[in-house]
């Protein structure tokens, strides 16, 4: 069974909270096992609803008077009595039933059970959650499997794991073997990527040819998903999908319409860019104006990187046999747009929300800029053997209006610093993470004077 980082916080939450917890991401993720095994393991009663397999259940949530109908009819609905104080219950594919994410309030007010909700394309489903019950229910994202969860699925110790955890905290090299094994491990990543059915499947055969048959059929579904829930833009969705892996191995990465139709206006695909962001199927990476805090209010809206919600169907997109090709480094493979992939996808797994870069003719481009520690975080990627050679970050860092202090530059070589510039191996992406507040923020306002 594979680890996920989800476990623990799920676990947490119903240890610490009284609310319901909605899990949002793209399909194949593995949202439903992960609530799925925790309602199993440490409830007496566990009780699932699809709303897709049992349509039918949606009548539930239609003309309920309060909660004690709802309840009532859970009852009659479920094959076991439910046990007051000790039942889970688990509603799944929640976009068939709008209604119970309302309904949740009540139900959650009642106190008998406790409740999870999750469910595939939420958020082209349901867009707007005004109707939330905020207070009753939290919304935790899930992704697809990060770099260290790979690490773990197929067995790479633990204690190795934390060995280079501490080289990364204390700004040391790795030890050598352990290096050169983990950019092997790191190359697998890249072909596996992180879907939790082609991991396994990678577990049990070693046969890279079943993993891209599971990759692919992931795919077709992500294409039928379009096919069924905006059949007026179904076209321009797949056609902008279908051009992702061209168009980030183009020289500046940059996704420029004209290679789709020369005619092509920025507001005829805007929908379709915001439904395959809003499924969780692709993550775009908007240019920052400046690189300043906060970097959404430079963001230029039609200027942009798009980026697979996974690696591994990003490699998928590609010709056959560009996997060995990969895993064995053939230096025919510009791994430049591959590892922009994979920081772009860990960044977002590990709570940075929106992504950034940064362009300007004069300075140069930056591949990533993200908001760490209340300051803004340049992060380059560099693929070859020049990964010293970063004019751009020279420039921005030597721009007192900008006031950056640290920057960190990926490859493929061991940890070392210069000056303020952390040159880390790209596997330590893994550790740029963004620290979830444990604690409340308070601030007491002094009214001497006022009263």
């Amino acid at each position: 069974m594979l680890r996920r980082k989800i476990d623990k916080i799920i676990s947490d939450f119903y240890n610490n909270e009284k609310k319901a917890l909605l899990i949002t991401g793209a399909r194949q993720i593995g949202k439903s096992f992960s609530i799925r095994e925790y309602g199993k393991k440490h409830f007496k009663r566990y009780v699932e609803i699809n709303f897709i397999k049992t349509p039918n259940a949606t009548s539930i949530f239609k003309s309920y008077t309060d909660s004690n109908d709802i309840l009532l009819r859970l009852s009659a609905f479920s094959d076991e009595p439910l046990i007051k104080g000790d039942t889970f219950i688990f509603f799944d594919e929640v976009q068939a039933c709008p209604e119970v994410v309302t309904a949740i309030k009540f139900l959650v007010e009642d106190g008998s059970y406790r409740y999870a909700l999750s469910g595939s394309m939420l958020g082209v489903e349901l867009k707007d959650l005004r109707s939330a019950p905020v207070g009753y229910m939290d919304i935790e994202n899930m992704y697809p499997l990060d770099f260290e969860e790979f690490l773990m699925a197929i067995g790479v110790n633990d204690d190795v794991i934390s060995s280079v955890r501490n080289a990364w905290e204390n700004r040391i090299p790795v030890d050598s073997f352990i290096h050169d094994r983990l950019i092997n491990a790191f190359r697998l990543y890249l072909v596996v990527g992180g879907m939790p059915d082609v991991v396994n499947r990678y577990i049990e055969s070693n046969d890279l040819n079943q993993v891209m048959n599971v990759q692919n059929e992931i795919l077709k579904l992500y294409k039928v998903d379009a096919t069924q829930y905006d059949k007026e833009e179904k076209l321009n969705i797949n056609e902008v999908f279908d051009i992702i892996p061209s168009e980030l191995n183009s020289k500046n990465k940059r996704f420029i319409l004209k290679n789709l139709n020369e005619k092509s206006k920025f507001r005829k695909y805007e929908d379709s860019f915001l439904w395959l962001k809003n499924a969780g199927v692709a993550l775009p990476v908007y240019n920052a104006e400046e690189p300043k805090t906060p970097l959404v209010l430079a963001r230029t809206r039609s200027l942009f990187k798009l980026f697979q919600n996974d690696v591994g169907l990003l490699a998928a997109q590609y010709a056959d046999g560009i996997q060995l090709k990969i895993i064995s480094g053939d230096d025919d493979i510009n791994f430049g747009a591959i590892y922009e992939n994979v920081v772009a996808q860990e960044l977002t797994a590990h709570g940075f929300g929106q992504l950034y870069y940064y362009n300007n003719k004069k300075q140069g481009e930056l591949d990533f800029v993200i908001e760490h520690n209340d300051r803004v975080l340049p992060i380059e990627v560099k693929s070859g053997k020049d990964y010293k050679r970063h004019r751009a970050l020279n420039n921005i860092m030597s721009m007192d209006e900008y006031d950056i202090n640290d920057a960190i530059v990926l490859s493929n070589e061991n940890l070392s610093t210069e000056g303020n510039i952390l040159y880390a191996p790209i596997y330590m992406t893994m550790f740029i993470t963004k620290k979830r507040i444990q604690s409340p923020l308070i601030y007491k306002f002094d009214l001497d004077g006022l009263k």
